[in-house]
């Protein structure tokens, strides 16, 4: 759970801190992806990823709850098709099951952080 004390910037919240650490790790991944999908799978699971950390961020600058809510929901999303776009990854062998279980485990944390701040938020907003 987010701590709202010491929370001054989106950096600062652990679910962007690990969503960062996912796309830092997909980044080098991909970066193993053959050539022919530079423009596939590399890119469309890059942009997969980037977007969780995006939304994670928009959604904090947002001042409604309802707004925050909407973006950490569109950040769930696009988790969601970067674990999807995982698997496909390692089902045509682009990706060893090793390289693959640690990269779904770091994409599970984020998933239960946002998980946790969409909930928080929509308390809050039930409380205010």
């Amino acid at each position: 759970m987010e701590h709202e004390v010491s929370i001054k910037s989106f950096t600062d919240l652990d679910t962007w801190k690990q969503g960062h650490i996912l796309v830092l790790r997909v980044y080098e991944l991909t970066r193993l992806f053959p050539k022919e999908e530079q423009f596939g799978l590399t890119n469309q699971l890059r942009r997969a990823v980037v977007s969780v950390t995006s939304n994670i961020a928009e959604g904090f600058s947002r001042l409604s709850y309802n707004d925050k809510a909407h973006f950490y929901t569109m950040a769930h999303g696009s988790l969601t098709e970067a674990q999807n776009q995982l698997i496909v990854a390692r089902d045509v062998k682009y990706i060893t099951s090793d390289r693959f279980d640690q990269i779904a485990q770091q994409s599970v944390v984020v998933h239960k952080l946002l998980t946790g701040l969409i909930k928080s938020t929509k308390q809050r907003k039930a409380a205010a």
